[in-house]
């Protein structure tokens, strides 16, 4: 199989660059990314990709039992970095695939040196003195939604989770793009990504960590930003003058700030 056929995989920006792979949350795709790719390409080579089951990817590589687990998608991001002989690469993901760049870190350290999490969430359910934000009735409630009703989950959630009532062509934008998603496959991804537990796994990060949160987020609070950066040591924590859980969209100018001066620390 073709690796970069499979993800849509589209390499762009400055060849000599250090490499930043940017990963797209659950019901997004790589154009998630597209106001932060100004600001990287002109000294950065800048890797983008689709999630099989996102986007422009290979639907017919699908596999329920690989994609039940974050380290199925954690599988596919090293073997992208692998097939694009990748060192020394900055990853940066949005939302789950901050945790599923945790995991693709362990399995190819060679590849990967630096990690961008932006509205990271090792465990969505509150559990004893963690809090993730959800009871796991109200996840369970979000689950029996979306697998009921797909479409009508999407047009109510999409912009509760942009969080951007001032910019509604932001939550009509994520609203498209969930619904452009294949139903089937979403509903994979977000039981996977909804009922995942990374905590553990925060503790073996060993590489420079940069972890953007927004000043309000329904889906990451606040807490859970402080929760993970306490957990991975060495980390920074930068809190954006920005409402919801794609500042990548919502606070464009803040955010890419914020990456490039990390970048910039980096040797």
């Amino acid at each position: 199989m073709d690796i970069l056929q499979r993800n849509n995989v589209v390499v762009t920006g400055n060849p000599d660059g250090r490499t930043i792979v940017l990963a797209h949350g659950f019901g997004c795709d790589q154009n998630m990314w597209r106001l932060t790719v100004p600001a990287l390409v002109p000294e950065h080579r800048v890797v983008l990709f689709d999630y099989v089951g996102s986007g422009r990817s290979d639907l017919s590589a699908f596999d329920e039992a690989r994609y039940s687990s974050l380290d199925g998608y954690a599988d596919d991001v090293a073997e992208i970095c692998t097939a694009l002989d990748l060192t020394d690469a900055v990853f940066a993901g949005h939302s789950v695939s901050s945790m599923i760049g945790v995991l693709a870190a362990q399995k190819a350290p060679e590849r990967i040196s630096a990690l961008v999490m932006v509205g990271p969430s090792p465990r969505y359910i509150d559990d004893g003195d963690y809090f993730g934000g959800f009871s796991a009735d109200d996840i369970d409630e979000l689950l029996a939604s979306l697998e009921a009703n797909y479409l009508g989950w999407s047009t109510a959630m999409a912009p509760v989770i942009m969080g951007t009532p001032d910019q509604p062509e932001l939550g009509d934008e994520l609203t498209q793009s969930f619904c452009a998603t294949d139903p089937a496959m979403a509903r994979v991804f977000a039981r996977t990504t909804f009922l995942s537990d990374s905590r553990k796994d925060l503790l073996t990060v060993q590489v420079p960590t940069l972890i953007l949160e927004s000043a309000q987020d329904v889906i990451a609070p606040r807490q859970v930003g402080a929760y993970v950066h306490a957990a991975v040591a060495g980390s920074t924590l930068v809190t954006l003058d920005a409402t919801g859980h794609c500042p990548h969209l919502s606070a464009p100018e803040a955010t890419n700030q914020a990456i490039t001066a990390f970048l910039a620390t980096l040797s």
